[in-house]
């Protein structure tokens, strides 16, 4: 399923811009006002339903934190389950992690060595927005680390002038709900 134009505009028209946060220059895109608006965020999973529905998915990942918002709906609406993408130190078990690159220095996400108990399990990544795509390349990496298959990675937003998702796509196919 397509969303429509009038859709999209809801959902878009239910994002907030805040300026110069979190330092200057930079317009923070405020997924807040969306899921407070039921209409918007109810639009938003229908669609996230409809479009993953049919592809046989046995988990969704969703990357530390906003991710886990979106992801669990979804894994909970396709009757799936939910793994978390963590940034370094959260998890309580073993883990897999996987560095990338900042624009100052690097950072580190990872999963539970366990994360997935189905074997050659598909696996649909979520997050709420693609900007560098630096996060989301080294989640992808961490799924197929163990032996999962990767299927797609799902965001609300992709700030197309950042080029993220051509980074991304080197690892897996990319869906985006709007394109700023």
């Amino acid at each position: 399923m397509r969303l429509s134009e009038e859709d999209k505009n809801l959902i878009n028209n239910s994002i907030r811009d805040i300026q110069d946060f979190p330092k200057e220059g930079i317009v923070f895109k405020d997924i807040t006002t969306l899921l407070n608006n039921k209409e918007a965020y109810s639009t938003l999973m229908d669609h996230l339903e409809d479009r993953y529905k049919s592809y046989n998915l046995d988990y969704v990942a969703g990357i530390d934190s906003r991710g886990f918002i979106f992801g669990a709906a979804l894994a909970d609406r396709l009757n799936i389950g939910f793994v978390p993408v963590r940034k370094k130190g959260k998890l309580p078990s073993t883990t897999v992690c996987e560095k990338y690159e900042l624009e100052y220095g690097y950072d580190e996400v990872e999963i539970h060595l366990d994360a997935f108990p189905k074997k050659n399990p598909n696996v649909l990544l979520i997050d709420d927005l693609v900007a560098t795509g630096g996060t989301a390349t080294a989640a992808s990496k961490l799924i197929k680390k163990i032996d999962a298959n990767l299927i797609e990675a799902c965001f609300i937003l992709n700030l197309t002038f950042l080029d993220g998702v051509k980074k991304i796509e080197k690892h897996t196919k990319v869906y985006s709900v709007l394109d700023i």
